[in-house]
This record gives C-alpha cells, sequence and structure tokens, in this order.
C-alpha cells in the first residue's frame, strides 16, 4: 500500500556536487547513496532526498519540500550557522518576523538551496 511506502522526493539540481554539499554541510543530512544517473541520495527521517542532475530552470518556484521541526527558533539559529538564508516576506496573508511566518496552528521558515529549489521549515502549534 502507498500509505505505508517510504517516500524519497526528487530535487533537481544543476550541480550535483554544489548540491551535494549544500545538503551535507549547511543542513547536516547524510548522503546514503549515488545513482547511475548522478543522483545523489540523503537520509530524511521517513523518507529520502534525491538531488538528480536537471537542466537549469526547472527549479519551482514554490516550496517543494518542507521539515517539521520541534523548535523553528533553534533550527534557524543553528542553519544560519552553517550559513543558510532565511527569506523574509511582507505581502497580503503573509508575513515573518524574524524569519517566521504564523499561520493558524503552525509557524513555518522559507529558504533556498544551493540550485534555487524552495524549503521549508515548519513547526506545528500544539
Amino acid at each position: 500500500m502507498l500509505t505505508e511506502s517510504t517516500i524519497t522526493t526528487m530535487l533537481p539540481v544543476t550541480d550535483s556536487e554544489r548540491a551535494g554539499h549544500f545538503y551535507a554541510d549547511s543542513l547536516g543530512l547524510k548522503q546514503t547513496g549515488k545513482g547511475e544517473d548522478g543522483t545523489l541520495y540523503f537520509a530524511a527521517a521517513g523518507g529520502g532526498i534525491g538531488l538528480r542532475p536537471m537542466p537549469a530552470g526547472a527549479q519551482s518556484e514554490n516550496t517543494a519540500l518542507s521539515f517539521e521541526v520541534g523548535d523553528l527558533s533553534s533550527e534557524i539559529s543553528a542553519l544560519e550557522s552553517h550559513g543558510v538564508r532565511f527569506q523574509d516576506f511582507e505581502m497580503e496573508g503573509l508575513k515573518t518576523v524574524n524569519h517566521i511566518a504564523e499561520m493558524g496552528n503552525e509557524r513555518a521558515a522559507w529558504f533556498n538551496d544551493s540550485e534555487g529549489n524552495v524549503l521549508c521549515l515548519h513547526q506545528v502549534l500544539s
């Protein structure tokens, strides 16, 4: 059944070596393999991430994946100490304060990977 399947999110990257360094060094993820086509695989709880070589422009302008975290502020600080730069927004329906948007019962913050993919950290509030 698909509801019990492990998911690997495939992200397009133009430079797999640069992207691999970002996911390992900046995000702290462990590389688990490399496909024959050059796709780099990284472990993530409940699944994995594949960084697949693609032509420039294949990246989405929307959130490609989101990591659920227990303490959003601490995760932001930890990633910033590794060079990750978070985005700030001020538009109708979405405003960030210290990189964090409050949205109902969750908080979220966005950043780009080395290839332009939009990634998110989110925390569900009790």
